[in-house]
């Protein structure tokens, strides 16, 4: 190879070097202006929503005093004072009118009244078989340990040992071929 060709050929290489380096240098320059963009359209949004929450902050206090005017002006309302407020039920109660002639009934809540201390208890049918469950299950006598897989302790829980009822949950099962 001769020298000229040799020259050329370094020459080539120092072009295209500096061609690399203004491509890099005009990426990066391109990037930096992209990022300010971004950031100036992240600015102008956050001006935008300020502008938005002083405009309704605006509009807000206008129309309280407006609202304040025609309360005061055509409605006559002030703001409740310390001589209207009522202590408990009792006060509120004594502001009540008796029932109306044509007014419902009031809700009266149901029970049960016991004698002998032993709460009575509607007589218990099994939903499945329709047939009324064993009279030791509703007289409250609590299950057995040995009773194995009949009393496991699930169970409707109308009570335990502390003079409730429990019903278990395998006497509503009642015999379904098993």
């Amino acid at each position: 190879m001769t020298t000229p060709a040799r020259y050329r050929r370094f020459g080539w290489l120092a072009v295209l070097s500096v061609c690399i380096v203004l491509y890099v240098m005009l990426h990066l320059k391109v990037n930096a202006v992209h990022s300010e963009v971004v950031q100036a359209e992240r600015e102008i949004v956050r001006l935008e929503r300020a502008n938005m929450m002083l405009e309704t902050e605006f509009m807000t206090r206008a129309n309280q005093v407006q609202l304040a005017r025609l309360n005061r002006i055509n409605f006559g309302f002030r703001a409740p004072e310390a001589s209207q407020f009522i202590d408990g039920e009792r006060q509120l109660a004594q502001f009540s009118k008796p029932r109306a002639d044509d007014a419902p009934a009031p809700i009266r809540l149901a029970g049960l009244s016991s004698t002998d201390g032993v709460p009575a208890f509607p007589k218990l049918v099994s939903p499945l078989t329709g047939e009324p469950l064993d009279a030791a299950l509703v007289e409250g006598v609590p299950p057995t340990a040995g009773d194995g897989s009949r009393n496991r302790g699930v169970g409707i829980g109308l009570g335990d040992s502390s003079g409730q009822v429990r019903v278990p949950l395998v006497s509503l099962r009642g015999d379904l071929g098993q």
